[in-house]
C-alpha cells in the first residue's frame, strides 16, 4: 500500500513541476507576445539609446520645431505655450501588413481641461509639413491618430476627453480642429492617458485592409481594443512620424518610443490576383471626398459664360431697339 503511495505521490510531484514549467513557458510567450521582437523592423522603430537623432545624417528620423531629446524619451513639446514639434521617419515603409507600438507619456501641471492639445501619430504621404493638425499639416494624405487631450467643442459631451481617434485622409478632406475632427474621424475611445503614474502605450494594427486600435493605459500590460474600422485602403511608400502643438494651454508631449512590427499574412492566389494597386487612402463605408478634375465647366468658365450672356442680351435688346426705332420712321414716312 505505502510503496502504491510512494508511486502516486511521485506522480502528483511530476505533474505539479510540469504544470509550473507550462505555466512559466505560457507566461514567456504572453511576454514575447506583447512585444514580438521576431518581426521587428528597426529601420522603421524609434527606441533608445536615441543616437545620432536629428543630428546624423544617417539617422532614419528627422526632427523638427520645438522636440528635443533627452536620455528617456523624445519631448515633442514642453509644458509651455505656443509649441510645436515632430519627429519623422526618412524611410518610406513599403510593408504591406504591420503593426506600430507607441510608448508615450503626456504629463503636465494644468488641472483637467486646462491642458492642451495632445499629439498624433502619422502615415502619411507628406512629411515635416508644420501645421494645425497636432504639428501636422491639415489636408493630409494617409492615416492620422489623434491621442487629443483638450476638447475644443464644448456643444457635445458623448466624448469623454482624453480621446483616442483615428482619420483617413486623401489630400483634400479637412481636420476641423473647432470640431475636434468629429467631421472626419472613423470613431474612437475615451482614454485616460494624461498625468499617469505607470507606462502608456497605443497599438496601431493595419492588417488586410483593418485599421484596429488598442491601447495598454492601465500598466498590466493587456491590450484593450479602441477602434477596429474594415475596409480601410493605404497606399504604400508613406512616412510614419509623430508630432504635437500646445496653444494657450500646454502639456509635455514625450514620446519614449515608435517600435514597427511586419506582420506575416499569408493570401491566397485569388487574393493576390484581384488585388488592386491603392493610389489615394480610403475607406470603404465612408465617402470621402476626392479633388478631380471637373470635366464640366469651372467656376471661372462660368463667370465668362455669365459675362458674355449679359453682354450679348445687351446688344440684342440694343440691335432690337435700333431696328423697332426703323420701323417707326419708316412708318411715319407713309403718312406723309
Amino acid at each position: 500500500f505505502w510503496g502504491g503511495s510512494g508511486v502516486f505521490l511521485g506522480n502528483v510531484r511530476a505533474c505539479l513541476v510540469l504544470v509550473l514549467f507550462l505555466a512559466l513557458v505560457e507566461h514567456g510567450r504572453g511576454n514575447n507576445a506583447y512585444e514580438p521582437e521576431e518581426f521587428l523592423k528597426r529601420e522603421y522603430s524609434l527606441t533608445k539609446p536615441y543616437q545620432g537623432l536629428g543630428s546624423s545624417s544617417t539617422s532614419h528620423w528627422e526632427l523638427m520645431g520645438n522636440t528635443m531629446i533627452t536620455p528617456e524619451h523624445v519631448r515633442l513639446t514642453p509644458d509651455l505655450q505656443s509649441r510645436q514639434g515632430a519627429v519623422w521617419s526618412r524611410i518610406p515603409c513599403y510593408i504591406r501588413d504591420w503593426e506600430l507600438q507607441v510608448h508615450f507619456k503626456i504629463h503636465g501641471q494644468g488641472k483637467k481641461n486646462l491642458n492642451g492639445d495632445g499629439m498624433a501619430i502619422w502615415l502619411t504621404k507628406e512629411r515635416m509639413q508644420a501645421g494645425p493638425v497636432f504639428g501636422n499639416m491639415n489636408q493630409f494624405t494617409g492615416l492620422g491618430i489623434f491621442l487629443d487631450t483638450y476638447p475644443n467643442e464644448d456643444k457635445h459631451h458623448e466624448r469623454v476627453f482624453p480621446y483616442i481617434s483615428a482619420m483617413v485622409g486623401n489630400g483634400s478632406l479637412v481636420y476641423d480642429h473647432d470640431q475636434d475632427g468629429r467631421n472626419a474621424d472613423l470613431g474612437g475611445c475615451s482614454a485616460s492617458i494624461r498625468n499617469i503614474d505607470y507606462d502608456t502605450f497605443v497599438l496601431v494594427r493595419y492588417i488586410r485592409n483593418t485599421l484596429t486600435i488598442m491601447m495598454d493605459i492601465e500598466g498590466k500590460q493587456e491590450w484593450k481594443d479602441c477602434l477596429e474600422v474594415p475596409g480601410v485602403h493605404m497606399p504604400q511608400g508613406y512616412y510614419f512620424g509623430a508630432s504635437s502643438v500646445t496653444g494657450d494651454l500646454s502639456d509635455n508631449h514625450d514620446l519614449v518610443s515608435l517600435k514597427l512590427f511586419e506582420l506575416s499574412v499569408e493570401r491566397s492566389p485569388e487574393e493576390l490576383e484581384n488585388e488592386e494597386e491603392v493610389l489615394i487612402p480610403s475607406v470603404d463605408y465612408r465617402d470621402v471626398p476626392v479633388d478631380v478634375v471637373d470635366e464640366g465647366m469651372s467656376t471661372l468658365t462660368l463667370f465668362f459664360l455669365f459675362v458674355f450672356s449679359v453682354i450679348g442680351l445687351v446688344l440684342l435688346i440694343v440691335v432690337g431697339l435700333i431696328i423697332y426705332q426703323r420701323w417707326k420712321n419708316r412708318s411715319r414716312k407713309r403718312f406723309y
